[in-house]
């Protein structure tokens, strides 16, 4: 099994920042795509950004050019930075990674507990 433990969230003021990290851990063979998503009270779960293996990032509309994600490969760990925080990004946070689990091989995906972010007006 593959854990996946968030951490990083928290209460911000419009405009502030705030960095959320992602360790995942267990029989890893291969990560494949880490990345993160949110969900706020009423709404669907949405992408937030996503980085491949290879370094290879994808972000949603909403937080291009304010949000940056990263991954450090050695650690398993993958990072979002937010900056010029908005209210509407108030969410819980989810952690999501997949790949390939040691010794089976097989293919997973996982989802961590997640994390609030409040951003106040």
């Amino acid at each position: 099994q593959v854990q996946l433990v968030e951490s990083g969230g928290g209460l911000v003021q419009a405009g502030g920042s705030l960095r959320l990290s992602c360790a995942a851990s267990g029989s890893i063979f291969r990560l494949n795509t880490m990345g993160w998503y949110r969900q706020a009270p009423g709404k669907q779960r949405e992408l937030v950004a996503t980085v491949s293996s290879a370094g290879s990032t994808n972000y949603a509309d909403s937080v291009k050019g304010r949000f940056t994600i990263s991954r450090d490969n050695a650690k398993n760990t993958v990072f979002l930075q937010m900056n010029s925080l908005k209210p509407e990004d108030t969410a819980v946070y989810y952690c999501n990674a997949d790949g390939i689990i040691s010794v089976t091989m097989r293919v997973f995906g996982s989802w961590g507990q997640g994390t609030q972010v409040t951003v106040s007006s």
